[in-house]
């Protein structure tokens, strides 16, 4: 399949679950996380879900990194450049939705992209190869070419991957796990 026809599929395939099965499969994910040898590492990039979109609720996450003392990292969308900044949080940080419904940090101190250690993805789809489908727009990709070759890429995903996604671009950048509920998908 296509991205856009990939796309267009688990939309509708999240737009089925509902709210406990959400909870309860970010919950299943979490745990699934626990397997994964990435606890020694400090900086983790956690995205904040877009509840409208019904994504991974990453509140399960946060609560792990915050007990193993972990450096939080979550980011600011820039519609006009395509970009994200990068911003660690804190007690004080202060989240706000902005036009699209994505909660982001007010303000706050700046961590550069080089400095993060694992980065948490939100995805719709993903392939047995590690490629991934998001909503389009390319804020992944930007992000991810400015992280060290050596951050770890995990994608978040209610669903099983698909065998092929056929329109990867050279550009693409690979998940190097995918988590589910019942499974870590490593690439």
């Amino acid at each position: 399949m296509i991205k856009k026809e990939i796309r267009k599929k688990y939309k509708a395939e999240r737009e089925k679950l509902t709210f406990e099965e959400i909870e309860e499969k970010s919950l299943a994910i979490a745990n699934q996380l626990l397997r994964l040898d990435i606890w020694e590492k400090i900086y983790f990039h956690v995205f904040l879900p877009i509840e409208e979109q019904k994504e991974v609720n990453t509140e399960y996450i946060l609560q792990i990194l915050a007990g193993k003392d972990k450096e939080v990292i979550v980011s600011k969308s820039n519609f006009e450049t395509i970009t994200m900044t990068h911003i660690l949080l804190t007690d004080n940080t202060r989240i706000k939705k902005n036009n699209y419904n994505i909660p982001e940090p007010v303000d706050g101190i700046e961590v550069p992209s080089s400095k993060i250690d694992v980065v948490f993805i939100p995805l719709l789809a993903y392939d047995e190869e590690g490629n991934r489908v998001g909503y389009g727009k390319g804020f992944y990709d930007n992000f991810l070419k400015e992280c060290k070759p050596e951050t770890i890429k995990i994608g978040l995903s209610f669903f099983n991957p698909e065998k092929l996604i056929e329109d990867i671009y050279i550009n693409d950048i690979k998940l190097d796990f995918c988590v589910t509920d019942k499974n870590a998908y490593h690439f």
